[in-house]
């Protein structure tokens, strides 16, 4: 099975730095890593509202995401506290 490829948006790479614990920073990588091999792994969930978007939990946070299968592409889009992520 040929990989994804990861992008990271620069607003989301921002959340990411501001994630509180260095545990929960590693964890978070972690899971937006193994993102790469399956992008929708089990406990994964469609977002309402939105095409082809996803959400992933990790802990007390979130990690948003689209899936571009043709191009082979995850793009993480948003990753927050899950009180925050889903406010616009």
């Amino acid at each position: 099975m040929v990989a994804y490829s990861l992008r990271i948006r620069t607003s989301a790479g921002r959340e990411l730095e501001a994630v509180g614990s260095r545990r929960d920073l590693r964890r978070i990588v972690s899971r937006i890593s193994a993102l790469a091999n399956n992008p929708r792994p089990a406990g994964c969930e469609k977002l309402a509202g939105a095409a082809n978007a996803w959400r992933v939990r990790q802990g007390d946070y979130r990690i948003l995401f689209t899936v571009d299968d043709e191009a082979r592409v995850v793009d993480v889009f948003k990753i927050g506290h899950r009180r925050e992520v889903y406010r616009q």
